[in-house]
């Protein structure tokens, strides 16, 4: 079960400013670029999701994929995937928390391929799904739960002009500092962004994700 969502005054609040702010033709470009690399790579992992699929089913059960509430592009509740890497009831036993805390006891309730599937990113697959519908991208500001950006918004007055773009399934903040960073730090590096955003940046870091899941991998 997914933690409260916001009061629709406050999304409704957050829409506004976000739909207000301008547009770049340059969204248009990474909005194509979503599409063929998400395509693509949906393609080629066809070959890792199928083992990936069958590993929970036959390590923890059922569900095997992860359906989360989170908020995106201007303000609009979609549902992000995942391959499951938790426990079940995981959700509500971690709902209170966030941040570095969170990070800590997450790794608690791994499943016993979790771990690795976390530390490869290879949970991350299905959200290739979610860019390919247009409710990510494939490069921003990492989604969000409802309740979580109501606290944060409250707290860091620029935390809503994340809505101006699509969330990202890799972004500048995880590419640079990792999980374990501040939330202020994090938002830093998604302003910047957002602010620079280019077909240039975008593929920087996008070769710097797989740069890093590599190593990553390689040290699991």
């Amino acid at each position: 079960m997914e933690p409260p969502r916001p009061s629709d005054s406050f999304v409704t609040r957050f829409q506004r400013l976000a739909s207000g702010s301008a547009k770049r033709r340059v969204d248009l470009e990474l909005r194509g670029l979503d599409i063929v690399l998400s395509l693509v790579f949906l393609l080629i992992s066809v070959v890792l999701a199928v083992p990936i699929a069958v590993a929970p089913l036959l390590t923890d059960g059922r569900p095997v994929l992860y359906r989360g509430e989170r908020i995106g592009r201007g303000g609009r509740m979609f549902t992000m995937l995942k391959f499951r890497t938790l426990r079940r009831g995981a959700e509500q036993r971690l709902g209170a928390h966030l941040g570095g805390e969170l990070v800590l006891k997450t790794r608690g309730e791994f499943t016993p391929l979790g771990g690795w599937l976390r530390a490869t990113q290879l949970d991350e697959l299905p959200q290739l799904w979610n860019v390919l519908r247009g409710d990510m991208s494939l490069v921003g500001p990492r989604p969000i739960r409802p309740r979580f950006f109501e606290e944060l918004a409250g707290d860091l007055p620029s935390y809503w002009q994340r809505l101006v773009v699509r969330p990202g399934l890799t972004g500048f903040a995880q590419v640079r500092r990792g999980y374990e960073t501040s939330m202020a730090e994090k938002l830093a590096h998604d302003l910047e962004w957002i602010a620079d955003r280019s077909v240039r940046l975008y593929l920087r870091t996008l070769l710097s994700t797989a740069w890093r899941v590599l190593r990553q991998s390689l040290h699991v």
